[in-house]
C-alpha cells in the first residue's frame, strides 16, 4: 500500500513539474518569438552605446540622479477631482485642422490623445509617440483600453517627415501603428536601442536615426535634440533599462518646442534650459501619476513648474485623456494643471482631443472636460 501511495505521489509531482516546465517554455517562446514585443540589443550595439552614452553601464541605461521605480511610504495622493479613473462615456473628439503642407514659419500642434502629437514645424510634419490602437498592450485583447475617440485614422494622416519616439513603453511605441504608418514616414528619430524594435518590425534601417542624450541631428534645417528624462524602459518585464528614454527639443529660426516624454521632475529641466534657452511651447507629461511612482511621472503641479523653469511662453499637458494607467480621476491632471498654471500666471492650452492649436493665435480656455462625467 505504501509503495502504491509513493508511486501516486511521484506521478502527481512529475505531472506538476511537466506543467510548470511547459508553462515556462511557453513564456520563453512568447518572449522570444512574439514580434510586437520588439527586438533585442546586440553586442555591437552595447559597444556603440557605451561610447556615446555616459549613462550606459553594464548593458543598462540609468537616470542621472536618484531614481526609485516604486515607493512604499505612506504618502497619500491629493486629487481635486472626484470622477472615476475613466469617464462614464467615451470622450468625443473634434476634427483636426492641420495642413497637408505647412509653411516654414508655421507652428501647429494637434493633440490626438495621450502623448500622440502631430507637430507641424519648419514646413514639416512631425509625429510624436504615435499610438492609434485601442489598447496599450503587446496583444489586442488585454491591456488598458482607450476611453476617448481617436480623431483620425492612419489613412487620414499627411505624409510624415519625421516620427519621434520618446521610449519603448506600449503607450508610446505601438507595433500595429508603426506597421500602418511606415509607408508614410521618411525618418524615425529615436533614443538608443529603439532602432532594434523598429527594424524587427520591418522598418528600413536607412530611415532610422538613434540618439543618446545631448546628441542632435539636423533635418532640412530643423535641429532636433535628444535630451534627458527621468523614467525607464522595457517591453518584456525582463528587459527594463535596455533601451534609452528621452525628451526632445525642436529648434528652427522661428520657434523652439520642448516635448518631455514620460518623466519625473528633476534637474534636467534646468540643464535643458541652460543649453537651449527659453521655449515657445512645452508639451509636458502631466498624467498617469501616483505618489508611489513619483520618480517616473510628474504631478500636474510639477509639470507647470518644469514649464516655468524652461522659460516656456506656452505650456500644454499631455499623457492624459486616452488611457487610464494610474489610479487618479481621469480629469484630475488637467484640472490641477490649469489651476497651477493660472496661479503662476502662465499661458497654457488644453485643447480638445483632435484640436489643432496654431502658435501665436488666441486660445479659448473652454474647460471642456468639466461637462463630462
Amino acid at each position: 500500500m505504501e509503495r502504491v501511495l509513493k508511486s501516486r505521489v511521484f506521478r502527481v509531482i512529475t505531472i506538476i513539474l511537466l506543467i510548470v516546465l511547459l508553462l515556462l517554455l511557453g513564456v520563453f517562446l512568447f518572449l522570444k518569438l512574439w514580434v510586437p514585443l520588439g527586438g533585442s540589443v546586440t553586442d555591437s550595439d552595447r559597444i556603440n552605446y557605451l561610447e556615446r552614452a555616459s549613462n550606459y553601464k553594464n548593458g543598462k541605461f540609468s537616470n542621472e540622479n536618484f531614481f526609485q521605480m516604486i515607493y512604499s511610504d505612506s504618502k497619500k495622493n491629493s486629487f481635486v477631482s472626484n470622477k472615476g479613473v475613466t469617464p462614464s462615456e467615451k470622450i468625443s473628439s473634434v476634427n483636426p485642422s492641420f495642413l497637408e503642407k505647412p509653411s516654414i514659419d508655421l507652428l501647429n500642434v494637434t493633440w490626438l490623445g495621450h502623448s500622440t502629437l502631430l507637430i507641424q514645424m519648419h514646413g514639416m510634419n512631425i509625429l510624436v509617440d504615435p499610438v492609434f490602437s485601442d489598447r496599450t498592450s503587446p496583444v489586442s485583447f488585454v491591456g488598458p483600453s482607450r476611453f476617448s475617440e481617436m480623431p483620425i485614422e492612419v489613412d487620414d494622416l499627411p505624409n510624415i517627415d519625421i516620427v519621434v519616439i520618446s521610449h519603448d513603453h506600449y503607450d508610446h511605441l505601438d507595433y500595429s501603428t508603426i506597421k500602418k504608418i511606415d509607408e508614410k514616414v521618411s525618418k524615425y528619430i529615436v533614443p538608443l536601442g529603439i532602432e532594434n524594435h523598429l527594424e524587427r518590425w520591418g522598418v528600413s534601417s536607412s530611415k532610422i536615426i538613434n540618439l543618446a542624450w545631448w546628441e542632435e541631428v539636423d533635418i532640412n534645417g530643423l535641429l532636433i535634440g535628444c535630451t534627458p528624462a527621468r523614467h525607464y524602459s522595457g517591453r518584456k518585464i525582463i528587459d527594463n533599462y535596455n533601451t534609452l528614454w528621452a525628451s526632445f527639443v525642436f529648434v528652427d529660426e522661428y520657434h523652439k518646442v520642448f516635448e518631455s516624454g514620460d518623466t519625473g521632475f528633476d534637474k534636467h529641466f534646468q540643464e535643458i534650459y541652460d543649453k537651449y534657452g527659453e521655449f515657445d511651447l512645452a508639451l509636458l507629461d502631466s498624467g498617469q501619476y501616483d505618489v508611489k511612482w513619483r520618480s517616473t511621472h510628474m504631478s500636474p503641479e510639477e509639470a507647470v513648474e518644469a514649464g516655468k523653469i524652461l522659460g516656456s511662453k506656452v505650456i500644454m499637458p499631455i499623457h492624459w485623456g486616452a488611457f487610464s494607467l494610474a489610479n487618479h480621476p481621469w480629469d484630475d491632471s488637467v484640472q490641477r494643471f490649469s489651476l497651477k498654471a493660472e496661479s503662476e500666471n502662465m499661458n497654457y492650452i488644453t485643447p480638445k482631443i483632435g484640436q489643432t492649436f496654431t502658435y501665436g493665435e488666441v486660445f479659448n480656455h473652454e474647460k471642456w472636460w468639466s461637462s463630462i462625467e
